[in-house]
């Protein structure tokens, strides 16, 4: 919680107006007992009538001030624990889009989800609620201890006899309850990965009839969270009642120990009186400490979640002094790369030259490497050895965001947002005009269903494009990618669920173009890379063959084979002759 303060600090003037009027409030109120004393000694028992309308009048402002000064102390406190959330939530995302793929790689979407909104949630109850009840409370029993010492030193220690063992049990109580939110915590994550996984996924799920399955491990995990919620139930079921128990006894004590001192005319009755109101002021801090441990408890372990993503350092980020690009022609080079992950070398020893502009084609099996070479380009991953080199720079030392910029990708896992078709591809350049984007799609072929929809380019799409074929979501990224124009274009597998004819049309129109970007295409297909300035085959982290259409297929090696697999009820001769 400590670092959450820093937060605090942010908004001194939202800290110290409300400030003021919580102890202004406090101040106020200690009045009230003050003159409850007044009306039942000077007015009750003395008689003295004179007095009854200045005290009330007394009272009634005391009621006013505290009304205006409670509304002025809720109103800004919220204010501050609200814009502490959203700053706390904009620094968590932030660092969140900072962070490399391979912090994704390992981490649940779920769990992102809960340290942004519940745990952050938690927080921000934490700081509207429970700091500023626990300061309220501190000066509450501070003034209203020092007044019932000034007002009866024998009574006051009597009725404060119980304040230790209470302090004590709530210390108990915010150990055991910090160790249970913890634990609560991470379930929440695995139920809520393991809910938006299921919903992610209904349609896979049905396909296989498994709702029943799916049913029965979420209520298993929910079976989880419910034993964790008893044993929090339980830790404050054995702390609450004995902390209710002693502030009562104080009460006991009072009426009884305090009714045989006005007996005996230690006190009046209006010092009773006025002592049971400040006795109030203390009862309710105390009754108010196990709650207050609980929720600060529970804010607490969130804000070490919160923290624990906000402590992973970037793997990649912009060196010192990082280089700037205002133009890249996109030549690209690879000088003897290697690269681990997870340990394990996926890439060795790859040597390749893209000249700008240039198309270099990637085929290879599955695992054997080819989208790692490319993650590698836009430093997604950093090399382990060896170096690339974009214009001539080690994109290590480029600053990334001038690098990137420069970059249109194009990946396997095709990802559209729940929005307007027009909204998806102006993903690419938010400044592009109509006219723009209607030739990004021209150009990847999506304009012709584009059109045939009733709406048109303000077709709203389902989450991740779930309305639509796989061969028009490739599509609309590509056109996402093109409206970027940039100056490196990367397709990884970007064409697979295209059929042949539409795929022959968007790479005739790619290499028509009258901007060449340096391009590189992964591709299972022989009539997809054939036209490619380079192809390069790719086998356990190694490049084995390399040369053009022509040249690969004079050297009968690995991609001969899948030509000929491909290719089988042709004649090799003819496929010459055409690509001549």
């Amino acid at each position: 919680m400590k670092r959450i303060f820093k937060y605090v600090w942010n908004y001194k003037l939202l800290i110290i107006v409300p400030s003021i009027a919580m102890t202004l409030a406090i101040i106020i109120d200690m009045y009230n007992p003050y003159l409850q004393k007044v009306v039942t000694d000077d007015v009750f028992i003395n008689g003295k009538i004179e007095m009854l309308w200045p005290v009330l009048w007394g009272l009634i402002a005391i009621t006013l001030g505290r009304a205006i000064l409670g509304y002025i102390k809720e109103y800004l406190f919220d204010v501050l624990s609200a814009k502490i959330s959203i700053d706390i939530k904009k620094d968590l995302f932030d660092h969140i889009q900072k962070l490399p793929f391979s912090f994704f790689d390992n981490m649940n979407t779920g769990e992102l989800m809960s340290r942004i909104g519940e745990d952050v949630d938690n927080v921000w109850r934490s700081i509207s609620f429970g700091i500023r009840l626990f300061i309220e409370n501190i000066i509450y029993f501070v003034i209203a201890s020092s007044i019932l010492f000034f007002l009866d030193l024998k009574l006051t220690i009597i009725c404060l006899i119980t304040m230790p063992p209470i302090a004590y049990l709530a210390l108990k109580l915010e150990k055991k309850i910090g160790k249970t939110y913890e634990k609560l915590s991470d379930q929440s994550v695995i139920l809520n990965t393991a809910a938006q996984e299921n919903i992610a996924g209904v349609r896979l799920v049905k396909a296989f009839a498994r709702e029943k399955y799916e049913v029965l491990k979420f209520l298993k995990l929910n079976k989880e969270n419910y034993n964790l919620n008893m044993e929090q139930t339980n830790v404050i079921a054995n702390y609450f009642p004995p902390i209710e128990f002693l502030t009562n006894i104080s009460i006991v004590l009072l009426v009884a120990v305090g009714g045989i001192f006005v007996m005996k005319d230690s006190i009046t009755l209006g010092t009773l009186v006025a002592f049971s109101g400040y006795i109030w002021m203390l009862i309710w801090p105390m009754r108010m400490l196990g709650w207050l441990t609980n929720l600060i408890a529970q804010a607490n372990a969130s804000a070490k979640k919160i923290m624990a993503i906000m402590d992973i350092e970037p793997a990649i980020k912009d060196f010192e002094n990082s280089q700037r690009l205002e133009k890249i022609k996109g030549d690209i080079e690879f000088k003897n790369v290697s690269f681990k992950y997870k340990d394990e070398y996926v890439l060795k020893n790859i040597n390749l030259k893209a000249p700008a502009g240039s198309t270099v084609a990637i085929m290879g099996t599955t695992g054997s490497g080819k989208s790692s070479i490319l993650n590698l380009i836009g430093r997604y991953y950093d090399v382990t050895d060896g170096t690339v080199f974009i214009d001539g720079h080690d994109v290590r030392k480029v600053n990334l965001n001038d690098l990137r910029s420069r970059m249109a990708v194009v990946s396997q896992d095709t990802f559209l947002f729940s929005a307007s078709i027009e909204e998806n591809i102006r993903f690419g350049r938010e400044d592009a005009t109509i006219a723009e984007i209607k030739e990004a799609c021209r150009l990847a072929c999506a304009e012709d269903f584009i059109e045939e929809l009733d709406e048109k380019y303000e077709t709203i799409i389902g989450e991740r494009g779930i309305g639509l074929s796989g061969g028009q979501k490739q599509r609309l990224s590509i056109a996402r990618a093109l409206i970027k124009d940039a100056d490196i274009l990367i397709l990884d597998d970007a064409t697979s669920a295209l059929d042949m004819e539409t795929e022959f049309r968007l790479l005739k129109n790619l290499h028509e173009r009258n901007k060449k970007a340096t391009t590189f295409i992964i591709a299972h297909r022989i009539s997809a890379v054939k036209n490619a300035d380079q192809i390069i085959y790719v086998e356990n982290g190694r490049i084995i063959e390399k040369g053009t259409h022509e040249e690969l297929l004079c050297k009968k090696g690995k991609y001969y084979e899948i030509y000929c697999e491909q290719f089988k009820d042709f004649d090799l001769s003819e496929e010459k002759e055409e690509v001549v």
